[in-house]
């Protein structure tokens, strides 16, 4: 801007200086001035350069007029008519003896407006260069480390915040069902998760499989390592009871009561796509991870567990199609490895806190053994294959599970006299997911010796001290309708078979659900959900049970 306005001054004096060379018509001396007045209304132009300016011009195209035509007159020759005629030019400015009506011309006025606009253009150009490196220094501290942008929103992959070289990521979920639970008669079933027997409906205002959750991951690179830091923290709507599952137990419906925190998640990973990834803290598993990430009731409720006192979440297929590594919580302390992807291959491998055999049958001789001692940890594994054949995207993945579970004691055991025991409980699946347009469907299968049901190591060996075989699958099926609409069914069966020698006819041999659930998307956060879940369960002997449940809510995820 400022070496425009100091061409268009050096032009203006130009200008004026080379008037006299030029036998102009007099009527150019009102474009020139209307010119200045234009220039002096947008402020390029003071008062005292515009009174210089004009006059020196006056001047300049005064003095031909005069040698010409005199000073009053013009002469005009037409060739067209053929005649002379005298012509009065109009002229809005008149000079006399160096003045203007209204202002006194100064003889040294044309040197210092020159000089005034030159230095006027100097400033202009100082001003030009202050404002670019203004806007240089901003751009600087916006690229700073001391600026906090945000991210592009994404939806369903939280909200994120770059502070300097930290990516800030919060995400999370909220959710509640208003669930109806009618048992259909029966008697009770050691180790069932039917709600058959209590003889009662219930209602309940409460989570569904998932609670609420908050998950803050801080992630950066330094010296070409990709690391962060992770907190998941995961509270309940309902009241929380204490018990051996912490926020997990079943709940408690009483008056002044709050709800309980599960901090299922606190963990750092460091590494990169070429050597892969470390994981040391408190995170999800990896023997049973891809079963439940899968498992469509992860969004609804599934089976009830207990709806009259409903505990931080509901069971959704755990006990029915998968053992859910660490009960509720699929989230064990561990040291983990996951390997790069390569042509679809990927692999992983972990040491795991070891966790006690639990006696979740109860008392008496259905019982089943507990083991508190550890001198090796758990140690999981898995690995992955995806691929895309046609149209159809699939995964395949398989893992397995061991750990030596040490001074297994049991009301049998201390009156036989056995002393303590062992036992190495072991465990694998296989699963399948695949993926065409708007379809969807998921197949899975998992058998273990010690590995037990419903939560890992839960009746895994039996009050004699021998292990028990369990296995179990799922099928499942989702079509989207549209992109908002789809309904899901599935199918799932877990099993659990005797020790050798045992005969616990109240121990529960079968456990097994069909859920039905439609799922509408109002928005990107908000989902809408209708769900109907038969469940059942039977002992080894006689006694079995079942329940029915309907469930309607919502679930928001951002």
């Amino acid at each position: 801007m400022a070496s425009k306005k100091h061409a268009f001054y050096t032009l203006l004096l130009a200008a004026s200086a080379c008037v006299p060379f030029f036998e102009a018509p007099a009527a150019l001396a009102d474009d020139y001035s209307d010119l200045l007045d234009i220039l002096r209304a947008k402020g390029s132009l003071t008062q005292h350069e515009y009174d210089t300016l004009l006059s020196k011009h006056l001047r300049h195209t005064a003095a031909p007029a005069q040698r010409s035509s005199g000073p009053a007159h013009a002469v005009h020759t037409s060739a067209s008519s053929g005649g002379t005629h005298h012509v009065t030019p109009h002229v809005t400015h008149s000079v006399q003896a160096g003045y203007e009506d209204g202002i006194r011309f100064d003889p040294g006025a044309e040197d210092n407006a020159s000089l005034r606009a030159q230095q006027a253009a100097d400033r202009a150009e100082a001003s030009a260069r202050s404002a670019q490196q203004a806007m240089l220094s901003t751009q600087d501290a916006l690229n700073s480390n001391s600026i906090v942008r945000v991210a592009k929103y994404v939806p369903g992959k939280g909200l994120t915040f770059k502070a300097g070289p930290v990516d800030i990521n919060l995400s999370g979920f909220i959710n509640g069902f208003y669930t109806y639970n009618s048992p259909a008669g029966g008697r009770p079933v050691a180790g069932g998760v039917s709600t058959g027997s209590s003889g009662f409906d219930s209602s309940a205002v409460r989570n569904g499989l998932l609670p609420a959750g908050f998950i803050l991951k801080l992630s950066t690179t330094q010296s070409g390592i990709d690391m962060s830091a992770v907190v998941g923290m995961y509270p309940g709507i309902n009241n929380a009871k204490n018990g051996a599952f912490n926020a997990n137990t079943g709940g408690s419906p009483v008056g002044l009561g709050t709800a309980g925190i599960d901090l299922r998640q606190v963990y750092v990973t460091f590494g990169n796509k070429d050597v892969g990834t470390f994981k040391v803290g408190r995170d999800l598993a990896i023997f049973g991870s891809d079963a439940i990430l899968n498992d469509a009731t992860l969004l609804s409720v599934g089976s009830t567990g207990s709806n009259a006192a409903p505990g931080n979440t509901s069971l959704g297929r755990i006990g029915v199609g998968y053992v859910y590594a660490d009960w509720i919580a699929d989230w064990i302390p561990q040291i983990s490895y996951v390997s790069p992807t390569y042509h679809g291959f990927q692999g992983s491998v972990g040491v795991f806190q070891p966790l006690d055999e639990f006696n979740f049958a109860g008392g008496g001789y259905s019982d089943s053994a507990e083991s508190t001692q550890h001198s090796s940890p758990m140690v999981q594994g898995k690995g992955t294959y995806d691929f895309k054949i046609g149209g159809v995207q699939t995964r395949i993945w398989a893992s397995f599970l061991v750990q030596h579970q040490q001074a297994l004691t049991s009301a049998y055991l201390e009156e036989e006299g056995s002393g303590r025991r062992g036992a190495m409980a072991e465990a694998g699946e296989i699963g399948t997911k695949f993926t065409y347009h708007g379809f969807q469907g998921v197949a899975y299968y998992y058998r273990g010796s010690g590995l037990g049901t419903t939560g890992l190591f839960f009746d895994g060996i039996a009050a004699n001290g021998r292990k028990r075989a369990s296995e179990g699958y799922y099928v499942q099926a989702m079509y989207n309708f549209t992109k908002k609409f789809k309904l899901v069914g599935s199918y799932g069966v877990s099993n659990l078979y005797q020790a050798p020698g045992e005969n616990s006819t109240e121990l529960v041999r079968r456990n097994q659900s069909e859920v039905g659930a439609a799922y509408y998307s109002l928005t990107d956060w908000l989902n809408l959900v209708g769900e109907f879940a038969h469940t059942e369960s039977a002992a080894h002997g006689p006694n079995r049970n079942s329940d029915n449940s309907g469930s309607a809510g919502v679930i928001l995820l951002f």
